[in-house]
């Protein structure tokens, strides 16, 4: 066998196990609001935290879809962390209802992320923290169902995938891919049954804690230095035997990450070196991506025949129904080769930062692996 074939096998086998995967995380893959939506027990206490930097554009809203919940046992705290836009004038005056805090400097060996929601689990007082971003969406209900499906599966930490708004092209072509990487690659059953933290998943977007079991995993100071604290702590979370589960927004609980080419670039390069665990791996799984989502399109525009076009049908069939099931545009999935290249390029720039700085860059701060520096 040629090393053309065995390249062409290689293909094949990588789409076809990425098909099976997603096949089954589309039939076992938790929603929102299908359990019952209705808990008989007693309504624990809850406190949504906020960690906020230059999030002027955002905070209002947020807050005030948070505090207009109509769950019985709820405070929402933000923590403006030395914000240069107001943001912490203008979530002042969103509610009285929400209490915010002025953060305290940054020290050593803190990333600024970490550092904020640690002050901010010290001032709640909820039996569950949800720690979420700024920029994320609370339809009303969002909360009574989110603590409900915890309760109801005894949950130690519940992720949650919010319904991505894409309205740009940088958006379109890129947001949505976050869905595919944890619908083709992540088996859900793994996730949720299997103990190795290998399987240890989570997004930092959405993370519900029982206050016990954040207690346990050693909170934010357990993972304080790094860029990607919320796989870091679903990790602990497996290596300690605690009860991790994800679900998908399902419209409760949406974001929209980005709003154009320059933050989705910067957004993804500040954590894709992180979460493929360095350079070497970052280069090797960019590589991956070309041989799945490039070559067949190469290969058929050389003669490669029905085989390419196979190859290549699968792959979009890959993008478009994760696409689907997340409520984002199929069609979208015929530009996924641009997609690929968009992403090539974002690798370049964390690279590029690691090799200029020793880390990447995000709101003024360089994120190196021993902390924040200014």
């Amino acid at each position: 066998m040629t090393p053309f074939h065995l390249l062409v096998l290689f293909v094949s086998g990588a789409l076809s196990v990425m098909g099976v995967i997603l096949l089954i995380n589309v039939y076992k893959f938790p929603r929102l609001g299908n359990p019952p939506q209705h808990w008989e027990g007693v309504w624990p206490r809850v406190s949504v935290l906020i960690p906020a930097r230059d999030e002027a554009v955002v905070i209002r809203e947020t807050i005030q879809s948070l505090v207009g919940q109509d769950y019985p046992y709820l405070e929402v705290i933000i923590l403006d962390d030395h914000s240069s836009d107001g943001t912490g004038d203008l979530a002042r005056s969103a509610s009285r209802k929400a209490t915010v805090l002025h953060g305290a400097d940054l020290p050593d060996g803190w990333a600024g992320k970490n550092w904020a929601c640690h002050q901010l689990s010290e001032a709640a007082t909820g039996q569950i923290l949800i720690f979420t971003d700024a920029d994320v969406r609370w339809q009303s209900g969002a909360v009574r169902v989110l603590v409900t499906q915890m309760l109801t599966e005894k949950t130690d930490l519940l992720t949650v995938w919010p319904t991505q708004t894409t309205l740009t092209w940088a958006e379109r072509l890129t947001v949505p891919l976050m869905a595919m990487v944890v619908l083709a690659y992540l088996p859900i059953w793994g996730v949720h049954h299997i103990k190795s933290s290998v399987f240890g998943a989570a997004n930092g977007q959405c993370m519900a804690w029982l206050r016990a079991a954040y207690q346990q995993a050693g909170g934010h100071a357990a993972v304080r230095q790094t860029v990607l604290e919320d796989v870091t702590q679903a990790r602990i979370v497996k290596n300690l035997g605690l009860r991790l589960r994800m679900a998908d927004g399902a419209g409760w609980i949406g974001c929209r990450m980005y709003s154009d080419w320059p933050s989705v670039l910067n957004g993804y390069a500040k954590n894709i070196l992180a979460g493929y665990g360095g350079a070497l791996p970052l280069i090797i799984a960019t590589v991956f991506h070309w041989l799945i989502f490039l070559f067949p399109w190469l290969w058929l525009m050389s003669g490669g025949g029905l085989q390419a076009l196979a190859l290549i049908i699968l792959g979009l069939t890959l993008r478009a129904l994760t696409a689907v099931w997340t409520r984002q545009r199929g069609l979208d999935a015929l530009l996924m080769p641009i997609s690929a290249l968009l992403m090539t390029v974002i690798a370049a720039q964390a690279l590029i930062w690691h090799q200029r700085y020793g880390g990447s860059v995000w709101k003024g701060r360089v994120i190196k692996r021993t902390g924040m520096k200014a």
